[in-house]
């Protein structure tokens, strides 16, 4: 509930700061991990913060730079007495990106883009008696992004975007 309230009240107030038609707009998202693997299976999204800039427009592409930051949740919880911990992952994404800006679909625009992505699982509790707090393991890898945004009004837009992130599998880490 306090998500959903933390969410609500960032719009309100950023609505009047940006728009899609600037060079710099701000992103409040909701990341849902999905697919057969480990963080889609066990994780579910806190909160998303967004940034991007368009540094060249080149009719009908808009090029720029941008940088997600998000939070995801374990959801699994041990089920014994020798493990009660959670794990946190924090997800920083910068990337490069291209976006469509087509006269016909003034309103959408699709965009594409290349980047890196840091994934910090921050593990807190016990397991098997011994404190794991501040336990943290950083695991990274490229990232390709989809995505097509709605100008709702001058200055807000909703937009749905799918990252694919392949993570290197060192460490005997899952498939994630």
């Amino acid at each position: 509930m306090k998500q959903k309230l933390l969410l609500t009240l960032l719009l309100i107030f950023s609505i009047k700061s940006f728009s899609q038609d600037s060079k710099f707009s701000l992103e409040l998202n909701y990341p849902v991990p999905i697919d057969e693997n480990f963080v889609g299976k066990n994780y579910s999204g806190i909160i998303d913060l967004g940034a991007k800039f368009r540094f060249a427009e080149l009719n009908p592409l808009n090029l720029g730079t941008s940088l997600n930051s998000g939070i995801l949740v374990n959801d699994s919880r041990p089920n014994n007495e020798f493990q009660d911990f959670k794990i946190t992952a924090y997800i920083i994404q910068p990337r490069i990106f291209a976006e469509l800006d087509i006269e016909s679909m003034k309103n959408f625009h699709p965009s594409v883009g290349l980047g890196y992505t840091f994934i910090i699982f921050d593990a807190k509790g016990t397991q098997n008696g011994f404190d794991i707090s501040g336990g943290s393991q950083t695991e990274s890898g490229l990232n390709i992004n989809l995505g097509i945004a709605y100008d709702i009004n001058d200055k807000l837009f909703a937009q749905v975007q799918y990252d694919f992130v392949k993570i290197s599998l060192e460490n005997e880490i899952p498939d994630i």
